[in-house]
């Protein structure tokens, strides 16, 4: 039985991708945020999973998560909420993050597919040092809290931790996970099609920043 759950927050103006403003406002950056929850969403729920949860820190979950089981997040340090979060579900479990719009069932096919027997959890770096991805077999918070988060080795220290706990561990392909708006322009080439690139693009052309992504796409 696996589940697959999303960690997020509302898309408030000023609570979320904050380092897009400037050149963006605040409410555009929301919107941008939005966008790439809304991407990951419909990702999560286009493959096979026998359960699917919305971690979230807000009152008011969008429109996409139809279908959804919301789990709210807890108090403490992101370290402590991904920990409550894997202490509460039993059997196979994924976390993903929304930064990651990009995200395709291609990317998610080997845990969906391919958990066989000999691997314990599954771990997706993200090119900033982070990580996007987090699987385990059989849950543990206890692997998570204490690791320092929204560091430089935050993703190289998690991985020692299932690795220290004798855990086979299985990559996933590393992605860029969006941060900054070089980010959010390399994520948008790559996923033209989203609502996270269609959004990017309307705000970036707005606040002149980019020529137009629609016309590359041709």
């Amino acid at each position: 039985m696996l589940t697959i759950a999303v960690i997020a927050k509302e898309c408030i103006p000023g609570r979320v991708k904050t380092r897009l403003h400037p050149p963006f406002s605040l409410e555009e950056a929301a919107e941008i945020a939005a966008a790439s929850l809304g991407d990951t969403l419909d990702v999560v729920r286009s493959v096979p999973a026998d359960r699917r949860i919305l971690f979230f820190d807000g009152s008011n979950p969008p429109a996409e998560a139809d279908g959804f089981e919301i789990l709210q997040q807890n108090e403490g340090t992101l370290d402590a909420r991904l920990g409550y979060l894997f202490d509460s579900v039993e059997g196979p479990l994924l976390m993903i993050g929304m930064d990651t719009p990009q995200v395709s069932r291609a990317l998610l096919s080997p845990v969906v597919e391919r958990w066989h027997d000999d691997i314990d959890a599954w771990f997706g770096f993200a090119s900033d040092g982070g990580f996007w991805a987090l699987g385990m077999r059989e849950p543990n918070g206890d692997l998570i809290r204490g690791v320092a988060m929204s560091e430089a080795e935050t993703g190289r220290d998690q991985l020692e931790r299932l690795l220290e706990a004798d855990l086979r561990v299985k990559l996933l392909a590393e992605i860029n996970d969006v941060d900054s708006i070089d980010d959010a322009r390399e994520v948008a080439a790559i996923a033209p099609d989203g609502r996270f690139a269609e959004v990017f693009d309307r705000v970036s052309l707005r606040a002149g920043v980019r020529e137009p992504l629609l016309d590359r796409r041709v």
